[in-house]
């Protein structure tokens, strides 16, 4: 049996190495970038050998795709638990939506910056997992649509799901504009985001359900 240290045990204790590397990475990565930011920084910072490092992660590479994937998941169960309590119709529930959505990654600068800021062009891999981000956000849009449309032809399925694509790729593409010149404090500015990612939606909603 393994043994119990400070109440942990072995997994227990694994699982708490990988939050404190996975905390510090996201401090560096969104402070240096991903290029300026080395194994040891990340170690030191979180005050982890680097052989704990290699016992969770095989590479840097590695543990940024395991902090785009907590990232990803947070903001999928963020949405997921907005999406559950929606009560009202679609044009006054796709807002509370896409502002739950918005401030999933903006409220936290570090999360803008990894997310949008260096994710594209690190690596196939990195791509692959940002595509899998933008596919789980169409079948939820997907889903969405199927509540308030109703069941659809099968033949209809598959156009649904390359509108949801185009519409996600157009909002992430929408906010990295924005980020160009924007103040993640003024919430006046985020509050524009959201409008704007709202009048997109219902533009590009309205075409699909005509």
């Amino acid at each position: 049996m393994s043994r119990t240290i400070r109440g942990l045990d072995a997994d227990q204790r694994r699982a708490e190495r990988r939050e404190q590397l996975l905390d510090a990475a996201l401090k560096l990565f969104a402070a240096e970038g991903y290029l300026g930011t080395s194994i040891e920084q990340i170690c030191s910072t979180a005050f982890i050998g680097t052989k704990s490092f290699y016992e969770l992660f095989a590479s840097r590479e590695e543990c940024y795709l395991a902090l785009l994937q907590r990232t990803s998941e947070r903001l999928e169960e963020q949405v997921a638990g907005a999406a559950a309590q929606a009560i009202g119709n679609e044009r006054q529930e796709a807002p509370r939506l896409l502002a739950t959505f918005v401030h999933a990654l903006v409220d936290d600068p570090r999360i803008t910056k990894v997310t949008f800021g260096m994710a594209s062009g690190i690596s196939a891999a990195v791509e692959r997992q940002r595509r899998t981000n933008r596919r789980w956000a169409a079948g939820f849009l997907v889903q969405l649509w199927d509540r308030y449309d109703g069941p659809q032809p099968e033949e209809q399925r598959a156009v649904r799901h390359s509108v949801a694509i185009g519409l996600v790729g157009g909002m992430f593409d929408l906010i990295s504009d924005w980020l160009l010149e924007a103040n993640l404090s003024d919430q006046g500015q985020i509050e524009a985001l959201v409008d704007d990612l709202t009048t997109f939606y219902i533009t590009v909603r309205r075409g699909l359900v005509r």
